[in-house]
Parts: structure tokens; sequence; C-alpha cells
């Protein structure tokens, strides 16, 4: 017979307590240090600031769409492009996925009550917000937002060519972000490894806490370098300092070498945790255990290890990076990230494949990162780098890598645990909507960029001559645009009907296998009352299927060994081994 353990951290009175006390409404959203509430905060403010970046992004295609346009002046077009990528990469793909999903959902995953530090918790949170306000009051000051790119390279950051208060707010918005992921990094640290269930093991972890695991210590490596090179960029901008201008004896070069130590890291802190929610996801509408858990757990450790050492490969047209290293280091990094591909085709080989809508943007995930990934795999080649630096390939690459994990693996951990969130369902059509029309845009929109760059094409060009053969494919690009713009509509129309005209859900309406399945929906305040023994990866799978002798410890997958659903006979004792 399955024992249940009793929860170790709160008992049934302090519940009760919990929730026929305290604040209520705005002043329980100002004071709270629920994890779930400030994950909540997280996404809802993440896509406030993606819709806002997304509507920029439109200004921008639109601009674009015909020759010697004067639709944007190039002072307000070299603002909204430099907006529009901070906010899509500081303000929305980071916090949505690292702020919101994983403050939300790991604690749930581990079994534990609430992050270790909720007061830090919070004071993130709130570091995030004013962070993003600061950033947007650019907008509103003399000269408009900063206009130098959203990787505010020096001498054009510099205040010669920069001037007003407007850089300035940027790069305190920046300051405050990067503080605040932090302050997250430590917190999801500290709750992985302290704050694990009886019997949670490392080896047992959900991969999507391993991966935020591993993320967070990314971020510890490289949001410092980040913020170092913000001060130094202030300082020479107020005191003076000369450390990234040559007129006073500084190198440009040390800018892009500190921004791209935190920038290339910064691209798997963004892909990691996504990949996390597509291998989370994919099993549980394949009706498989996970193919090769040791695989991706060793595979997530390869790519944060590598992604330390090829930041220079943005620099191989600066002349001053050694180029067969970092091009071998470039190359050599395509390996774990192909491990974990065929790991994801393995979960859904002879499966019985369910094709909801967060599986739809998990195959739509596999195929977009495909496409942007081998395209690094070509400009990691020195020669092929040089033809298209600074040109809209890059841009195309940059998107589908991108927009691949963030949108498409993002809104896929959105719909999946959106029924946890709320306790209600979703409206499948409409889901299905979102994904068809964002599929289709997303193709029509940036293949016709790698043909533009191959064409000659510069990015971060606010017009081109009418001569050039440029107008066709920059008008279908700016269609798909507007494509992946409608489909958002589907998306908000969908949550609106779902609250109000509720459906409910359940506590486990996809049968999914972790042990955030095993708590309410919505949760409880402090997550569980009762825990499953923990025999396996897949804790809740275990308790509702105890005659499945699946072989699904972690690692079987792997290497093709491993130890039978032993949870049908399991007790709190058998499962209180800890790591």
């Amino acid at each position: 017979m399955t024992v249940l353990a009793d929860r170790p951290v709160a008992h049934e009175h302090e519940h009760e307590h919990e929730h026929h006390e305290g604040p209520t409404g705005l002043l329980k959203w100002l004071t709270s240090t629920d994890h779930k509430l400030i994950g909540m905060n997280y996404m809802v403010t993440s896509l406030v600031m993606f819709f806002l970046a997304g509507l920029m992004a439109l200004a921008l295609r639109a601009q674009l769409a015909t020759p010697n346009s004067s639709l944007l002046s190039f002072q307000a077009y070299n603002a909204l492009f430099t907006m529009h990528g901070s906010l899509m990469l500081y303000l929305f793909a980071g916090p949505f996925a690292f702020g919101g999903l994983a403050n939300y959902i790991l604690p749930l995953q581990i079994g534990a009550p609430d992050m270790a530090f909720p007061r830090l918790n919070a004071l993130s949170y709130w570091l995030y917000l004013s962070g993003s306000i600061t950033m947007l009051l650019g907008f509103l000051v003399a000269g408009g937002a900063a206009a130098y790119g959203w990787v505010a390279y020096a001498p054009l950051s510099l205040v010669q060519f920069a001037p007003g208060s407007a850089p300035d707010l940027w790069i305190l918005g920046i300051a405050l972000t990067g503080f605040s992921a932090i302050f997250t990094a430590v917190n999801l640290v500290t709750t992985t490894f302290y704050l694990r269930a009886p019997g949670m093991t490392m080896f047992r972890l959900p991969i999507f806490t391993w991966n935020m695991l591993v993320t967070a210590i990314l971020i510890l490596i490289a949001f410092p370098i980040l913020t170092a090179a913000m001060v130094l960029l202030f300082a020479d901008r107020h005191f003076g300092t000369h450390i990234y201008s040559t007129a006073g004896g500084g190198s440009p070069i040390l800018y892009q070498n500190l921004f791209w130590f935190f920038g290339h890291p910064e691209v798997y802190i963004l892909a990691l945790p996504y990949f996390g929610i597509v291998t989370d996801v994919i099993p549980v509408f394949s009706k498989k255990p996970l193919f090769g858990y040791k695989g991706m757990v060793f595979a997530t450790m390869a790519i944060a290890a590598l992604s330390t050492g090829v930041w220079a490969h943005h620099m191989f047209t600066t002349g001053v990076v050694l180029l067969p290293f970092f091009s071998l280091l470039s190359l050599l990094i395509a390996v774990p990230t192909g491990i974990k591909f065929f790991n994801w085709i393995g979960t859904m080989w002879r499966g019985q494949l369910t094709f909801t809508t967060p599986m739809l943007f998990c195959i739509g995930f596999l195929f977009a990162f495909l496409m942007g990934g081998l395209t690094g795999v070509m400009l990691a080649s020195p020669p092929i780098d040089f033809a298209t630096h600074d040109t809209y390939f890059v841009v195309a690459h940059f998107h589908q890598v991108l927009f691949g994990t963030a949108v498409y693996a993002g809104f896929a951990g959105l719909y999946y645990w959106y029924p946890k969130f709320y306790g209600r369902m979703y409206r499948e059509w409409m889901g299905k909507t979102h994904f068809w029309l964002l599929t289709i845009g997303f193709w029509v929109t940036f293949i016709p960029q790698y043909v533009l760059g191959l064409w000659g094409m510069p990015r971060r060009v606010a017009s081109y001559p009418a001569n050039l053969g440029w107008q066709t494919l920059n008008v279908v690009s700016t269609v798909g645009a507007f494509i992946i713009g409608i489909s958002f509509v589907f998306l908000l129309a969908n949550f609106w009907v779902s609250w109000r005209k509720p459906i409910p859900a359940g506590d486990n309406p996809w049968d999914a296998h972790t042990l955030e399945w095993f708590a309410t929906s919505p949760p409880v305040h402090h997550n569980f009352e009762k825990l499953p023994p923990i025999r396996s990866e897949r804790p809740v799978w275990d308790y509702h299927h105890p005659d499945d002798l699946t072989i699904t410890h972690g690692g079987a997958g792997a290497n093709g060994k491993g130890h039978d659903h032993l949870a049908g006979a399991a007790t709190v004792a058998d499962a209180g081994d800890k790591a």
C-alpha cells in the first residue's frame, strides 16, 4: 500500500491560519513573500514587457517595408530598436522563465514549502520592476530613449555620442535588473540544495529544476561582469575616466570583452530554462519516461561550462581575438545541444503522442531552434562570419534562437502550467490557433531575412535605396511580423474566456509526472499537505500508476539500466534517503 509522507514544513493549523488571516487584494500583492505570487508577478510584468517590445518591432518592420521610408525618424528608429532588444532580452526572456516560472514551479517540483529566502525573493521582484520602469522612463526625457543599440557598444554609448539622461536611465535599469537576477540565483541555488523533500535526490530532480540550477550558477558568474561593465561606462560618461575612450588611453574593445563575457553565457542563461520546459513537457504528452535523463543533465552542465569560453566569437571581425580557438569552442558547444535534440526525439519515438497546445509549441521549438542552431554553427566559421557580420543573416539567426526558446518553449510552459496556476483549463482550439498563426508568421518573418543578409542588407539601418531589390523580401518579412502580432490576440482572448467561463482542470489534468502536479490547483499557501514517496524522477506518475513497471529511475534512458517502479510498495522510511 502506498503511504503518503506528512509535509515536513507546516501543519494543518498553520495552513488554516495563513488562509484566514493576513492581507488581501492590493496589500497582499505589495507585501507577499509567497513564491507563487512573486512568480506570477514576474510572469505578468515580463509579458507586459514582451507585448511592448512586440509593438516596437511592428513599428520597425513597418518602417522597413518600403525604401526611403519616413514613417520614423532615424533617431526614433534607433531608440525603438534599442528598447525592443533591451525589453526582449533583459526584461522578458530571462525574467519570464528565471523569475516567473522558476519562482512558481521549482519549489513545487522539489517538494519545498517556499523559497529559501522569501524576503530576498520579494526584493528581487521589486528590483526587477523598478529596473524595468527606470529603463522605460527614457521615453519621457528630453531626446527620447537610449538609441545606441541593446549592446551599448562604446564609444556609441559615451556621452559625446549619447548625451542626455536617457542612456543613464538605461544603465541604471540594467544594474537594477542585474541585481534582481543575482539575488534570485542565490535563492534558487540554496532552495534546490537545501529544501528538497525526503527522497528527492539530485538525480531525481526534474530536468526543469536541473536547468534552473545550472542557469543560476551561470548568472552568478556572468551578471557581476555586466554590472562592472555598466559601472565603468557610467564612470566614463560622468567622471572623465576614459576607460573605454581612446582619447584618454582607454580601449573600446575592453567594453566588448566585458559585455560578451556576460553576453554569451547570457544566450544560454536565456536558453537553458526553456530547454528545461521542453524536457518536462515532451515526456508527458509522449506517455513515456524521458529518454537519457543523465545525458540531459550532463549535456546541460557541458553547455554551461563551454558557454563561458566562447564569448569572443562575437568579436571575430575586431582582429584582436584568436580565431581558431574561439571557432573550435563555438563548434564544440553544438555537441551537447545535439545530445538534447536526440533525447527529445528519442522520448517521442514510439510514444503515444498527444498533440495538445503545449506539445505543439514544443515541436515548434524543435524546428525553430534547429534552424537557429545550424546557422549558429555556420557563423562559428570565421570566413562565413566575416561575410555575414552585421547583416540581416545574423538578425535572422539571433531571432530564430531566441524566439525559438523564449517564445515557443516559453508559451509551451505557460499553456502547460496554466491549469496549475488557476485551476481551470484554457480553450484548446484557441491555443492551437495561436500556435499555427505564430508558426506561419515566424517562418514568413525570418526566412526572408536570411536571404536579405546574404544579399548584403546591413542590420541596424532605418532606410535603404529602392534600386537594391530588397523591398519585396522586406514586405514579406513585415507581413509575417504582423501575423505574429495577430496570433497573440488569440492568447489574450483565450485567457479572458477561460477566466470568464471557467472549466475546472483538476489537480493533474495531463496525468503529468513531476511533483507540482501532486499539489492542488492552484496550490495552497505552503504548497503541500502530503507528499508521495519519491522513488524516481516521476513521483506523481509512480503514485498514480503503481503497477507500471516502466524503468524510470534517473539515468535509465542514458545507459539502458535502472530500477523498476516500486512506488506501490514504498513507505515513508524507504523514501527518506536524502542526497
